[in-house]
Parts: C-alpha cells; sequence; structure tokens
C-alpha cells in the first residue's frame, strides 16, 4: 500500500490541525483563552507570566520568601492570570476584558499583598483570626473557587464547595459523619493562614516542581521536540503491521509524559496519527481510542509522569527518583498491552504498515533532531544522581537552550526563549488552580478527621478482604476522576484510601500508584472520558463507542495496579530480583493473555470459550501463590499450542 496514499499532505495537516484547535477548546477549559485585541493588554499578560517564569527560576535555589508568603505569591499571579485569560462565561467575549475581571485580577494580587505586609502579626496572632484576617481569607477562597471553575470546570469547585459545607454543618450531620462544627470565619482562616488549606503540600508541589517542569516541557516543545517524536515513532514503526497506530502509541506515549494532559496530547499528536491510522484501514472509533489510550498513559509514564510524581514524593516524603523508579515497570506494562492489541487489530484484519521508501530514517532523523534528546537523558542522569527535581528542572532548562542551538532547525531566538517562558506559564495556571482548589477540600479533611472516617467506610465495605477494598477504591478513584482532573482525584482518593489500604500492611507508595492510576485512567471511561471524546472528535466517531473501546484497550491499566498490589517486586523498590523477575514475567503473561481474548485472536481466531479460558488465565496470573500463577501458566500454555497447531492446520489447509 503506497505511503503516499496513506500521508497526509501540508493541507490535509493544516485542516486536522484546525479541527484539533477546535476539539481542544471543546474539551479542554484550558484552551478557551482571551486573544486580546489591543496591543498593551497582550503585552501586560506576556510580562506577567514572563515574570513570574523567571521568579521561579531564580527561586529553585535562592529561595527568597518563607514558606506562606512563596506559595501565596504562586497563588495570588496565578489567580490574576487566569481572571485576565478565561472569561467567566463561555460565551463571554475572548477579544476584550470585563471589568468585573479586571477587579478579579487586581484583588487577586492583594490576597498575596496581605500576607506579605501583615506576616508577622499573622504569626504572633497564632491561629486567633481579626476581622481583617478573615475578610482577606474569605475573598482568597471565593477567588480560588471561581478560577478553577474557568479553568478546571465546575465539579472541582463544586466538590470544595461541598467540603466546606460539611466542616460548617458537622454538629447537624448524622452517625459518624457528626462532628462538632466549625463557623465560616474559622474554615476560611484555616485555609488562607496556615499550610494545611489553599497552602497546602499541592500548592507546594505546584510552586517548586510542577512550574519548573512544564516550563522545560515548553522549551522542549519549542525546540522541535515534538517533530522529533513524531519522525522517530514513523521510522521505529512506521513500517511494520498496523504501523500508524503503533506511531501514535509511541509518539503519544513521550509526549504525554511530559506534557501531562491527556486532552492536550490526544489533540497535538491525534491531529497526525489518528488520520494515517483510518488509511490504513483501522476503523474510525479504534484509530481515536488508541490515541487516546496512549495519552493518558503518559500520566503514568516516568520520568516526568505530568506532574503527579512530584506531589507523590512530597506527600510520602521519598525521593522523586523513588516514585519513578517504582512507576516504571508498571508504565511498561500498560504500553506492552496497548501495542499488543493494536498489533494483533492489525494482523486480523490484515492491516499493513507505511511504505519504508516514504518513511524517514532512523539515522537521518537522529542526524537531524537527536541531539534534542539530550536534555531528556540529562534529566533523568541528574535524577538518578540525586540531585533535586528543583534543580534538575532548572539546569535542563537552561541546556535545552544550549544543546538547541547545536543545529539550526532547533536553535531558538531570544523572542523563542520569552514565548516559551510565556507557554509554560500559561500551561500551569489550569495545574495550579486544580491545586489550590483541592487545598480547600484537603483542608477539610484536615480539620474534620473526615478522611479517616471515609477510610473506615472503605474498610467496611471491603468486608476485611484487600481485593474488595481494592475494588472500592478503584471505583472511588473512577468516578472521582470522572469530573475531576486526575491530580485532585489523586489527592483526595490517596486521603481516603491510603489509610485503608495501610491495614493491610500495603506500601504508601503502591497504594497511592494504584488510585493515580485510576484517577487518569478514568479520562477514558465513560459517560464522561475527555481524552476518547477528544479522540472522537479528531476521527470524526461516536464519542461514548470510542470511550469503551478506550477502556478495551487500556486493560492492562486495570490489571496491572492489582498486580502490583499483590506482587511488590513489580515497583522494583526493596525487592529481590527473583521477586522482580517473577513479577515481571508473570504480568507480562497475564497482559497477553487478557490482550488476546480482548481482541478474540492470538495466532488465529478464537471463540468465546477459548477466550474465556485465556481471561481466566491471566486472572490468576495476577494473584502471588504459587497455585494459582502454575494453573494460569499451564491454561496459557494449552491455549498457546492449541492456537499454534489450528494455525499450522489452516496453513497446511491453505498449500
Amino acid at each position: 500500500m503506497s505511503t503516499q496514499a496513506n500521508m497526509p499532505s501540508q493541507e490535509e495537516i493544516r485542516l486536522n490541525e484546525s479541527k484539533a484547535q477546535a476539539v481542544l477548546e471543546e474539551y479542554d477549559m484550558e484552551a478557551r483563552y482571551r486573544v486580546f485585541e489591543k496591543k498593551w493588554l497582550r503585552l501586560l499578560v506576556s510580562g506577567v507570566a514572563i515574570a513570574f517564569a523567571l521568579y521561579h527560576l531564580y527561586a529553585a535555589y535562592a529561595i527568597p520568601f518563607v514558606t506562606l508568603k512563596h506559595r501565596s505569591l504562586h497563588v495570588a499571579i496565578v489567580l490574576c492570570l487566569i481572571f485576565l485569560l478565561y472569561p467567566g462565561r463561555k460565551k463571554a467575549s475572548r477579544k476584550h476584558l470585563s471589568l468585573l475581571d479586571a477587579v478579579f485580577a487586581v484583588v487577586s494580587l492583594g490576597t498575596a499583598g496581605y500576607i506579605f505586609i501583615y506576616y508577622l502579626d499573622i504569626v504572633n496572632r497564632g491561629g486567633i483570626p481579626s476581622a481583617l484576617d478573615v475578610t482577606f481569607a474569605t475573598i482568597t477562597c471565593l477567588l480560588v473557587l471561581e478560577a478553577s471553575r474557568r479553568v478546571a470546570g465546575w465539579e472541582l469547585t463544586a466538590m470544595a464547595a461541598i467540603f466546606v459545607a460539611y466542616a460548617y454543618l458537622g454538629p447537624y450531620l448524622p452517625g459518624e459523619f457528626g462532628h462538632r462544627g466549625y463557623t465560616l470565619s474559622d474554615i476560611f482562616n484555616y485555609m488562607y493562614v496556615t499550610t494545611e488549606g489553599i497552602f497546602g503540600d499541592a500548592i507546594s508541589v505546584s510552586a517548586s516542581f510542577i512550574i519548573l517542569f512544564i516550563i522545560f516541557g515548553a522549551f522542549l516543545s519549542k525546540s522541535g521536540m515534538g517533530t522529533l517524536f513524531n519522525d522517530l515513532s514513523l521510522a521505529l514503526a512506521g513500517s511494520s503491521k498496523g504501523g500508524p497506530a503503533k506511531v501514535g502509541v509511541i509518539a503519544s506515549a513521550v509526549h504525554g509524559s511530559i506534557n501531562g494532559s491527556a486532552v492536550a496530547s490526544v489533540v497535538t499528536t491525534g491531529s497526525f496519527t489518528i488520520p494515517m491510522m483510518k488509511r490504513v484501514g483501522y476503523k474510525p472509533e479504534f484509530a481515536a481510542a488508541v490515541e487516546a489510550t496512549a495519552a493518558v498513559g503518559g500520566q503514568i509514564l516516568p520520568p516526568v509522569m505530568g506532574a503527579a510524581a512530584f506531589i507523590m514524593a512530597e506527600t510520602l516524603g521519598v525521593p522523586y527518583v523513588s516514585i519513578a523508579i517504582a512507576a516504571l515497570i508498571p508504565a511498561i506494562m500498560y504500553y506492552f498491552g496497548l501495542l499488543v492489541q493494536v498489533h494483533l487489530r492489525a494482523d486480523r484484519d490484515n492491516l499493513q504498515g507505511l511504505s519504508k521508501d516514504e518513511l524517514p530514517k532512523v539515522k537521518d532523523v537522529l542526524r537531524e533532531r537527536g541531539h534534542l534528546l539530550l536534555p531528556l537523558i540529562l534529566l533523568v542522569v541528574l535524577l538518578m544522581m540525586g540531585y533535586t527535581p528543583t534543580l534538575v528542572a532548572v539546569v535542563t532548562i537552561v541546556a535545552t537552550v544550549i544543546i538547541a542551538a547545536l543545529r539550526p532547525s532547533s536553535r531558538m531566538g531570544f523572542r523563542d526563549i520569552l514565548a516559551a517562558l510565556e507557554t509554560g506559564v500559561r500551561d500551569t495556571l489550569g495545574v495550579a488552580a486544580a491545586c489550590a482548589a483541592v487545598g480547600i477540600t484537603v483542608g477539610v479533611f484536615s480539620l474534620t478527621g473526615l478522611g479517616l472516617k471515609l477510610a473506615n467506610i472503605i474498610l467496611m465495605m471491603g468486608s476485611g478482604s484487600l481485593f474488595m477494598t481494592l475494588f472500592f477504591t478503584m471505583i472511588a478513584s473512577i468516578i472521582l476522576g470522572l469530573g475531576l482532573p486526575s491530580i485532585p482525584c489523586y489527592i483526595i482518593t490517596a486521603t481516603m484510601a491510603a489509610p485503608a489500604l495501610s491495614t493491610f500492611g500495603v506500601d504508601p507508595l503502591a497504594s497511592h500508584l494504584f488510585v493515580f492510576y485510576f484517577g487518569a485512567i478514568a479520562n477514558l471511561t465513560p459517560p464522561i472520558a475527555l481524552a476518547a471524546f477528544a479522540g472522537a472528535g479528531i476521527a470524526g466517531s461516536d464519542p461514548q463507542r470510542t470511550g469503551w473501546i478506550s477502556c478495551k484497550l487500556a486493560l492492562a491499566g486495570f490489571i496491572v495496579p492489582f498486580i502490583f498490589i499483590y506482587k511488590p517486586g513489580l515497583m522494583i523498590l526493596n525487592s529481590s530480583v527473583l521477586d522482580i523477575t517473577v513479577a515481571a514475567v508473570t504480568t507480562i503473561l497475564a497482559v497477553l493473555a487478557l490482550a488476546a481474548a480482548t481482541e478474540g485472536y492470538l495466532f488465529t481466531r478464537m471463540n468465546w470459550a477459548i477466550r474465556f479460558v485465556l481471561i481466566g488465565a491471566g486472572v490468576l496470573l495476577i494473584f502471588p501463590e504459587a497455585v494459582y500463577m502454575v494453573a494460569g501458566l499451564v491454561a496459557l500454555a494449552a491455549v498457546l499450542m492449541y492456537q499454534f497447531f489450528k494455525m499450522r492446520g489452516a496453513v497446511s489447509i491453505q498449500a
């Protein structure tokens, strides 16, 4: 099949990019920003964003302010930029700044100004608020909720408001949920002048790590890293069976890990790969689902993992590199399962790849843009050597500019550097606003002791069974993830579930990774599957059907978290070589068995009886007991032999 017929033309690429931008704005609220007609407003936003980025680069090693001041300044500038850039209503003008939003932007700066001016008084009062404290605390909480609504959706705002109501109405609540209750003044003040609410761990990570690594991603993007990923993926996998789908998987995996936004990754790489997948014979729903599933997996793939790894490290008090090492094999298994299903679908339907004559060659791609891999290699090496993530982020940003200058195609001028700084800050706004809003929810957990109560409820529902407790934790994570971004979903669910799982002796890191997996996968699960819906928008497919196919393709993502709970060797840390090997091999076989059962094809097509045997084999291989693993291996071996001889027989008949 000719590649020229499969590779999109320049005109088609432009049309796809235009369509992709429309899809992005429909499913990603962060894309609905203002583009001002007045030049001075554009310059104002750019100037504030660039200065904000430079401040954080400086603060990465200088630490210019005490904790509360630094975090409050971070939140204040984020709020200011959100009110400048994002209108309050979907139909509001995106060319003009309303007077109300201008007032909100100025007042946002005042929330940090008050803490800077009266910091010593606040500290000396020891938690006893003045009337002015309460006023600014109330204003700050309301601004945070409104800002999060504009960039993250009403779900997160509504949840924070419900938890505030819970803290207030405690004396009127029945049974175990009741508590002594708090006045609104006490609640808002707790959220504002302590580091347990808005300015808690989530904002700490946003102000220290997340913004720096998002800026790093912006510099990589500006240098042409996206082109490198696409070309390298084409060169490596484009000519294999179902090549375009494998190209989408590889490109989206790397892009999604750095970008952190599943929807943005779908749109960025999907506008190029989805049309190619359709042209070699993949159905639109399947093509969109492949792209969505690969993009969501980027959030669980080291080294960057979107931003969750930094929050997890801060919450657990462990080095970031420990999170990355623990997440590595499970993430590989996720993509292994996806690639197996993509390959089996191509083999079953005889979908060919692209012609090698029209594909870029690996050596040519690496000669032209291979130097752009050096910043990522430097990032991993420095983190493995034990340097702090903040220092590593700053060093790799500087290194990216220097390394990109080695070739004209990637060289960045002064304007490109400023644009990367501004883009990095703009891409941070949604995450930072979500972290601030979720701080209110977590603050209520801390203030009222609700986290332990919910943990007890999860234990009660699990009836003393680890598997059932994990199951209900999974359901809770997915339900929360339907309406919340993956990071707030992870923070809230981990607060509830980690204490429950710890009663079974589950390692805290394993329990946190468990809930994060399902919070991320919620981007694929109908009825609200934003990543799948974005892919469907590009492919022109049915969104709900695309979501269900995405769930099938993400099958490994549903079983791997259970496996690393039962077999901690999969996370490498504190495990022997034997434990790691057994966990990895049995997981590969379990994923292979379930992927083949899902597709109904291995060497030849399978009936439902054989597929059920494979499902049983895959499930048995999850558990650590030798009798289950042996039974699973025997069942899988029997199916493999049956399929192999059936294929040989079919070939003999055809001959």
